[in-house]
């Protein structure tokens, strides 16, 4: 196996949602990651596809969502069993929590909840937090959350502090430019206080 991936066995699947799928990996040591990270998993003999970490504590876990789509990385969710090896790449990205913050904001849709879930695991309670998500899909999280079905007017409604806090705001592309317009236009906020991750665009290959 190439020095660039990291290998593990499937564990245990189990359905959280409707369409999300958690996939534990175990023999997983040593592991160093920050939440909000991701992993790219080779679903294919040269396909690989990006998940977002839900836990790690020895074992791996990932909470993949069925676009209903039958490409490669729906596929490999869908027929994950215990005992199956599986090939990833080391923890990347730069979607994780600033401790530089009065207060933190999430703004993003089901395929931002993953991340979300282990970033707000790792704020401490005392760090005030806003999280708005819109999703069918709801994933148990650890923090309070705004679930809705408009992400942007249900953010434009939400109640913040005069103050800048610092915003995630991560999921479909327009919707992710559009909430961080809105922060820094109409909110006043500086662009360094918006980290925005767009994680799918419609019509884009590979997003499944």
């Amino acid at each position: 196996m190439s020095k660039l991936f990291l290998s593990g066995t499937v564990e245990a699947v189990e359905d959280v949602t409707a369409r999300m799928r958690r996939i534990r990996l175990a023999g997983v040591p040593d592991l160093r990651w920050t939440p909000g990270q991701h992993v790219r998993v080779r679903v294919g003999t040269l396909t690989l596809r990006t998940y977002s970490i839900w836990d790690y504590d020895g074992h791996l876990d990932l909470c993949v969502l069925d676009h209903d789509t039958g490409g490669p990385g729906a596929r490999w969710a869908r027929e994950a069993m215990p005992g199956q090896r599986v090939s990833f790449t080391r923890p990347e990205g730069r979607l994780v929590p600033r401790e530089d913050a009065p207060y933190h904001v999430f703004v993003g849709d089901a395929t931002a909840s993953v991340p979300f879930g282990a970033m707000l695991r790792a704020l401490p309670e005392s760090v005030p937090v806003h999280c708005v998500i819109e999703a069918e899909d709801r994933l148990p999280m650890p923090r309070e959350v705004i679930w809705t079905d408009n992400l942007l007017d249900t953010l434009r409604a939400l109640d913040l502090p005069s103050e800048p806090g610092i915003a995630y705001v991560a999921g479909e592309a327009r919707a992710c430019q559009s909430a961080r317009a809105h922060l820094v236009r109409d909110r006043g906020w500086p662009r360094r206080s918006v980290a925005i991750k767009p994680f799918w665009t419609p019509g884009k290959r590979g997003m499944d």
